[in-house]
């Protein structure tokens, strides 16, 4: 049975948190944008918020949706080279360790380098609404251990790579 026909529940529960929260940011962003947008052009002044405030949820939304990706197989994969493999049983789980491997050292990389960011942005804050930078790249450090954990858990339980679109070599 494909986990793409019934998934688990914790999973559809995170995609709906995840679409839920997009689509606040989203939301936000574009009163926002839209306000200081005729307030500019209609009354002369805008409202100089609104620009860091869409920078902070567009950051945020950008790595939501990079989390909410990963486990729905939505991050672009070059499945035609692993679809070669298919029919060899050994090379296929060799490539998926590899694969698995690879997203767990990058996964970490960038939730090393996030972390240093945080660290830094700690003691400094935002120009006009005073929140702490280090909220720019948080979402980076909590996509980077999601996804290493979704990987990690998938390592484990050696699921087998889903190579979508049948995999088709053209």
């Amino acid at each position: 049975m494909s986990a793409d026909l019934h998934p688990p529940a914790t999973a559809g529960r995170f995609q709906r948190i995840s679409n839920h929260l997009l689509a606040i940011c989203l939301g936000v962003m574009a009163v926002s944008v839209f306000v200081n947008v005729v307030l500019r052009y209609g009354f002369g002044s805008g409202v100089a918020a609104s620009e860091e405030l869409s920078r902070l949820l567009f950051v945020w939304m950008v790595f939501i949706g990079a989390t909410a990706a990963y486990p729905a197989g939505e991050h672009m994969a070059f499945t035609s080279l692993v679809g070669l493999l298919k029919k060899r049983p050994l090379a296929m789980a060799l490539a998926t360790t590899l694969i698995r491997l690879l997203v767990l050292l990058a996964s970490g990389l960038v939730a090393w380098g996030a972390w240093q960011q945080v660290l830094v942005g700690l003691d400094s804050y935002s120009v006009v609404l005073k929140y702490p930078t280090a909220l720019l790249p948080l979402p980076a450090l909590l996509c980077a251990v999601a996804i290493g954990a979704m990987a990690l858990v998938e390592l484990i339980q050696r699921t087998p790579l889903d190579l979508g679109h049948g995999a088709e070599v053209e």
